[in-house]
């Protein structure tokens, strides 16, 4: 399973602290309010039980009283139930309590002349038993139901819990609220990685935009800064060297061109090494070509409106190949917005990359899906394996189909520029699957208005 993301983690850091504090809030809460409701039932219970032991002991003192009619005259209503122990037994107004009601330890604390409190259940309900002394270690027993406590204490409850849920909520759009602006920053330096990754070095961070972020920002400007200066010493480096080599390769190939002229008067070993000098010499042109193209793509693109059509038919006639392999899709147009010297240097490089290794090209197809313009180049050859389809379109890396080759005479540079000018225009190189052969797909957003 994979990791959730920063935003998530601090939303459910925030919920947890929140369901957490208002937990403890409820439980304080809940037994705060419980002690208090059943100290004050306890008080006025037993204010009552005194009260009516009182009734009860001026009712015994007329004589022979009727126990029973003392009981009933007693105003306890129906929460409370006297009941009375005589020397010659138990006394109720109701059969539902009697001796058994009582807890023994209770009736013994009675007996000894004190008055003694006690919570019980009493048929499955909260009772709160009071027992208080009378005279000849006699005892008044009062039993107050605590059922209306006990459901108050329910909605109290289920109150609490309810806030409890409300309170980690809160506090969960709390936290997805504070990570959403405080992570604000780093969206802007993603997304400034991003755009200088796809080519605009040109993109710097405002250090003004929050005090707190301002070593922040400054870093990641310093660093854009040298990681310019480098890829500009890097291409500059490069294209003076390729420079640098074209004079002395020119007058290699001069010579090598005179000595391939003069081949019929030379011996064969002769005749064989300076063909190889000038095969060689040849390929070293062409790298040098490549490289100073290459240094040229870390360049932005000079977008502009070309009949790619044409410049297609046109890129064909220079490989002396039919200008019937170019198809354009129903609803296409012919003129795109892109950069005519890297449109053109992708035809090429895809066309020749076709002859080499694909058994030469088959169509050049041109069209548009989501307003995305579309350049592919069919083969007639092996394919792709997929284990190179990415690879392929690295510096200086050639697939298996040109090692099979041994006369082969590429650079490795052919697939690395059509990536390079694709991404130049925001878009990408890739190889698809045929039925026979390899398909080159050339994806450029923004090509087609």
């Amino acid at each position: 399973m994979s990791r959730p993301g920063l935003r998530a983690r601090v939303t459910a850091a925030f919920a947890v602290g929140a369901l957490l504090l208002a937990a403890l809030m409820a439980l304080f809460s809940y037994d705060l309010t419980r002690r208090s409701l059943l100290d004050e039932r306890e008080r006025t219970a037993v204010r009552a039980a005194y009260y009516d032991a009182a009734v009860v002991r001026s009712g015994l003192d007329t004589g022979t009283p009727d126990v029973v009619a003392v009981l009933r005259s007693l105003d306890t209503g129906s929460a409370r139930r006297p009941l009375l122990h005589l020397r010659d037994g138990w006394y109720a107004r109701t059969a539902d309590v009697g001796a058994s009601s009582v807890p023994v330890e209770l009736q013994r604390v009675v007996a000894d002349g004190r008055p003694a409190v006690q919570r019980i259940r009493l048929d499955g309900q909260p009772t709160l038993l009071v027992g208080v002394p009378l005279p000849g270690e006699l005892g008044y027993y009062e039993l107050t139901s605590l059922r209306e406590v006990e459901d108050t204490f329910q909605v109290v409850g289920l109150a609490l819990t309810a806030v409890a849920i409300m309170i980690a909520g809160a506090g969960a759009a709390l936290g997805w609220y504070a990570t959403r602006h405080s992570l604000r920053p780093l969206t802007a330096v993603a997304d400034a990685a991003e755009r200088i990754a796809a080519g605009d070095f040109a993109t710097r961070l405002d250090p003004t935009t929050d005090p707190d972020l301002t070593r922040l920002s400054s870093s990641f400007n310093e660093m854009v800064d040298k990681l310019v200066r480098r890829i500009d010493r890097d291409r500059r480096f490069a294209a003076d060297v390729s420079h640098e080599l074209r004079s002395p390769l020119q007058t290699l190939a001069a010579a090598a061109s005179v000595l391939t002229r003069r081949r019929e008067h030379q011996d064969e070993r002769t005749a064989t090494a300076a063909g190889l000098v000038a095969d060689e010499v040849a390929r070293f042109q062409r790298l040098v070509d490549d490289l100073i193209q290459l240094a040229r793509t870390e360049q932005p693109a000079h977008r502009e409106t070309v009949d790619v059509v044409e410049l297609a038919r046109s890129a064909c006639r220079e490989r002396s190949l039919p200008e019937s392999l170019v198809e354009v899709s129903d609803g296409a147009p012919h003129r795109w917005w892109v950069d005519r010297r890297r449109f053109a240097q992708v035809l090429l490089n895809l066309l020749e990359n076709a002859e080499r290794y694909g058994g030469g090209p088959v169509a050049v197809r041109l069209g548009v899906e989501d307003g995305v313009g579309v350049l592919e180049v069919d083969d007639d050859g092996p394919g792709v394996p997929p284990a190179d389809r990415e690879a392929i379109f690295d510096r200086f890396v050639r697939g298996r189909a040109a090692h099979a080759r041994a006369g082969t005479d590429g650079t490795g540079l052919g697939l690395a520029l059509v990536a390079q000018h694709a991404a130049a225009h925001g878009g990408t190189a890739a190889v698809l699957d045929r039925d026979r052969g390899a398909r080159f797909r050339v994806e450029l957003p923004g090509a087609v208005r």
